[in-house]
């Protein structure tokens, strides 16, 4: 990418974020940004950020993934319960600040838009809950978790709780919150 294309690129996801990183009630949400409002903040033409993104989905998905990753491993260079525990912890206290928000106006928008729902899965779903079972599958081969349970099943168990709170602010999320979901998980998945 060119440098020019990079800066434009670059600005484009910090204007999204910058617009949806307000709270309060005159806050923007996903379902009211456009691509109009993004392309002013950033300085650029809705020609060029269509050049890079179908949608208004796609820019918003972008946004959130341009750091969760780096900010939520799945390490595989631990034992695998402890890339688990710090990938939980990572992820509630993401969740817990602008993130949080972020990612719950994208599972609203995408309970009725069906183009949303499979760019999510699609480009963050799927890739990380398959990242995350394939630790879980660890887990199991090192004898940290049962082995006669599905993966993927005990995976939606460690994500659950996570996203309960996020989503009905039921708790707080925090490392803590997320060691006691870890431990509550593990007491009933242990071998």
């Amino acid at each position: 990418m060119a440098v020019r294309s990079e800066q434009s690129h670059k600005a484009i996801l910090e204007a999204t974020m910058g617009l949806l990183d307000e709270s309060g009630p005159a806050a923007l949400t996903v379902q009211k940004l456009s691509i109009e409002r993004i392309a002013r903040e950033a300085g650029v033409s809705k020609t060029t950020i269509y050049r890079w993104w179908p949608s208004k989905a796609a820019v918003v998905i972008d946004t959130f993934l341009e750091n969760h990753v780096a900010r939520t491993p799945v390490r595989e260079d631990v034992p695998a319960i402890d890339a688990l525990r710090e990938h939980l912890s990572s992820l509630a206290v993401i969740y817990a600040g602008p993130e949080g928000r972020l990612i719950s106006q994208l599972v609203a928008e995408a309970q009725y838009d069906s183009a949303t729902m499979e760019e999510f899965k699609n480009r963050f779903w799927l890739p990380r809950t398959r990242a995350v079972t394939a630790i879980v599958r660890r887990a199991m081969e090192e004898g940290a978790i049962r082995s006669d349970l599905e993966p993927m099943l005990v995976t939606e168990l460690l994500y659950s709780p996570v996203y309960f709170r996020l989503l009905f602010q039921s708790g707080p999320l925090d490392a803590d919150a997320a060691n006691a979901i870890m431990q509550a998980a593990l007491e009933g998945l242990a071998v």
